[in-house]
């Protein structure tokens, strides 16, 4: 079996489910590229990726089929053991015991914060209507729009679907928008994802595969896959993005038993995965005060907000669950100069970070004794990622000189962040 394709460069990012025999899916199509990234998945479970060539004639299956029933074999004998199903490279349909099958009718609650991007958006809502778990309840929180295009775009969906909603909210800023989010939440969990994603439709029994690992989780985030490949720019996001775009094994942090050997833990970037694909115990989110709303898109710090959110989640004595099988996939920044934005976005949201807990007198001496590894870390990051690239695409130049100026400026950034943030408050207070 075979998929056309045609003669373009790029990567052609798709996957397969094992079972069955489905053609490979993908939520951008192929547009000719030469090679192929597939996502090997068994009952909705990720496996791992295999690269496999695209010729002209398209996607050899087969040979996909057989490379993953080697490559993958001791996790696929495994799944199909607990099904008592003979293992093949075909295997049968999932069935009532198989490990990653989820069933619950408890009502979760979906945030997509968006601003002026009723076109991405659009997209987004659409694979959001896919989802397959009975009993979710999507929040759309238009932040600070300039036009009324986003509701409009949002009460025509909402006339088909009586799941999806909508909410505004006037303070620009992610964290403003997600806060909004979680007070208007309905479920017990709240799943938050961005407009430029698209999810998974088992996305929501991913996540609350997450949630029942242990008792004491109170957040889960997921496989963050690269929807498509097809400019230096993609190309170079999608090698950054390797913490939380390609592990496919399931991963419990704490700050007990369970803790990572790394130097910076938990002050991690990266490590516990990205505001695109993450959820929370929405009572404990509240408690905690939700996000910080001098961290994130929309303020000076133009980030931070997910890596803040995760320390505190975990300096609460509770546990936090990266579960591959919560699966979207992100569509990159496709151009130069939108990457040259992020990449100084990413610049100053970890600085700002990092200063948020160095001016907190509880956590100071933490971070002064991960500032060494921080740096060293630092270094070591565009090199990572250049070897992930390999030698066929060049990378964008200047990258990393706007994300290195971003850290540099991002304490700064974070005290005016805070002097925005005390005013705003201030009017709130005096408005009501």
């Amino acid at each position: 079996m075979r998929l056309p394709a045609e003669d373009v460069t790029g990567t052609w990012c798709c996957e397969l489910e094992l079972s069955g025999n489905a053609p490979p899916r993908a939520v951008t199509p192929s547009s000719g590229q030469h090679e192929a990234r597939v996502l090997v998945r068994l009952h909705g479970e990720p496996l791992g990726y295999l690269e496999a060539p695209l010729p002209a004639m398209g996607l050899d299956v087969d040979a996909v089929v057989r490379r993953a029933a080697a490559e993958f074999a001791p996790r696929i004998a495994a799944h199909l053991a607990e099904e008592s199903l003979p293992v093949q490279e075909r295997p049968a349909a999932a069935g009532e015991g198989c490990p990653n099958r989820v069933v619950s009718d408890e009502l979760v609650t979906v945030v997509v914060c968006t601003r002026d991007r009723s076109p991405v958006l659009a997209s987004c809502l659409e694979h959001l209507q896919q989802l397959t778990h009975p009993a979710v309840d999507v929040l759309v929180v238009d932040n600070a729009p300039s036009d009324e295009s986003t509701h409009r775009l949002v009460a025509a969906v909402a006339a088909r679907d009586p799941r999806v909603r909508y909410t505004r909210e006037p303070r620009p800023g992610l964290s403003y928008a997600r806060n909004r989010g979680l007070a208007e939440a309905r479920g017990r969990y709240v799943l938050f994802t961005d407009d430029d994603v698209s999810v998974d439709p088992l996305w929501v029994q991913g996540v609350l595969k997450g949630f029942r690992r242990r008792d004491d989780v109170a957040c889960v985030t997921g496989l963050v896959c690269t929807a498509d490949i097809s400019s230096a720019a993609e190309a170079y996001f999608d090698a950054r993005a390797a913490a939380w775009s390609s592990r496919t094994e399931p991963r419990l942090y704490d700050l007990a038993e369970d803790r990572d050997p790394s130097a910076l833990y938990p002050y991690s970037p990266g490590l516990f995965g990205t505001g695109a694909n993450f959820a929370f115990d929405r009572d404990h989110l509240r408690a905690l005060g939700g996000f910080d709303e001098a961290l994130g898109a929309g303020t000076r710090t133009r980030g931070g907000e997910d890596i803040d959110v995760f320390v505190r989640v975990l300096r609460s004595g509770r546990a936090l669950v990266y579960e591959p099988s919560a699966i979207v996939w992100h569509h990159h920044r496709a151009d130069d100069a939108a990457l040259l934005t992020q990449m100084y976005g990413y610049g100053t949201g970890l600085s700002a970070f990092v200063a948020k807990y160095l001016f907190a007198s509880e956590t100071r001496g933490e971070v002064l004794r991960r500032v060494l590894a921080g740096a060293r870390r630092l270094v070591t990051i565009p090199t990572d990622a250049g070897e992930r690239m390999g030698d066929q695409t060049a990378r964008p130049d200047g990258a990393r000189r706007r994300e290195l100026f971003g850290v540099a400026v991002g304490p700064l950034l974070y005290l005016g962040a805070l002097r925005d943030r005390r005013r705003r408050r201030a009017e709130d207070r005096a408005a009501a």
